[in-house]
C-alpha cells in the first residue's frame, strides 16, 4: 500500500470571513452588551413600528423611539447611529424630519461643539395642539364649502355634518387636554377613564351625541 501523501503545507491565511449584518433596518446591540441591551433594542423596533404604522417614516419612527428610551434623555447622531446600526446620514435626515414636527429638541454638548437631541418635555400636549389646528382647518373648510353648495342640498348637509362631527371632537378633546394638564401638575388626581364612557357620551357620525342627548 503506498504511502498517505501528508496534506499540503498551508498557504498564508486568508482574510477571516465578515461577521453576518443584520439586515437593513435591523439595530445592532452595542458592543459587549448583554441581553437588557438587546431587549431595550427590541423594545425600540416594536414600538417604532406601531409609529410606522400610523404613518410616520420607519427612521425618524426608529430616531425617536431611541431618544425616548434613552436613560441619559439626550444622544448625539454618534450614539444614535451606534444603538440603531445606521449611518449618520440616516441619523441626521431622520433628526430633520422630527425637528420639522416638533418631536425633536437641538442642545449644545458642554465643553464640545457636538450636538446631541432629546425629545422635549411636552412632545404630546404639542402633538395634540398641532391636531386640534390641523382639525379646526379642516372644520372651517368645511362650512366654506357648505357655503358654496348650499346647506340645504345632500353635499352641504353632508360637509355640515362632518364639520359639527370636527368642532365635537374638538370640544372633547380640549377637555381632556386640560384634565390631563391638572393631573401632570398633581392639581387634580381624578382623571376621567375612557371606560367611564357609555355610549350615550359618543358622537354619531353627525357630531350629535348617541342616545337622544344633544
Amino acid at each position: 500500500m503506498p504511502p498517505r501523501r501528508s496534506a499540503a503545507p498551508a498557504g498564508p491565511p486568508g482574510p477571516s470571513p465578515s461577521p453576518a449584518r443584520p439586515p437593513d433596518g435591523a439595530a445592532e446591540s452595542p458592543a459587549g452588551a448583554g441581553p437588557a441591551a438587546a431587549a431595550v433594542g427590541a423594545f425600540i423596533e416594536r414600538f417604532a413600528g406601531l409609529l410606522y404604522e400610523a404613518g410616520m417614516p420607519r427612521m425618524p419612527a426608529r430616531v425617536f423611539t431611541a431618544l425616548l428610551a434613552a436613560d441619559a434623555g439626550r444622544l448625539t447622531a454618534a450614539d444614535l447611529g451606534g444603538r440603531l446600526g445606521v449611518s449618520p446620514a440616516a441619523v441626521s435626515g431622520a433628526v430633520r424630519y422630527l425637528a420639522q414636527l416638533g418631536l425633536v429638541a437641538t442642545t449644545g454638548e458642554p465643553g464640545s461643539r457636538r450636538l446631541s437631541y432629546r425629545v422635549p418635555d411636552d412632545v404630546w400636549g404639542q402633538l395634540a395642539e398641532a391636531r386640534n389646528a390641523t382639525m379646526a382647518r379642516m372644520s372651517a373648510t368645511l362650512l366654506d364649502g357648505v357655503a358654496l353648495l348650499g346647506a340645504g342640498t345632500p353635499a352641504g348637509q353632508r360637509l355640515a355634518g362632518t364639520a359639527r362631527y370636527f368642532d365635537f371632537v374638538l370640544g372633547e378633546l380640549a377637555d381632556a387636554d386640560e384634565r390631563w394638564r391638572q393631573f401632570a401638575a398633581g392639581r387634580d388626581g381624578s382623571v376621567r377613564s375612557a371606560a367611564g364612557h357609555t355610549g350615550a357620551d359618543r358622537a354619531g357620525p353627525d357630531g350629535a351625541r348617541a342616545g337622544g342627548r344633544p
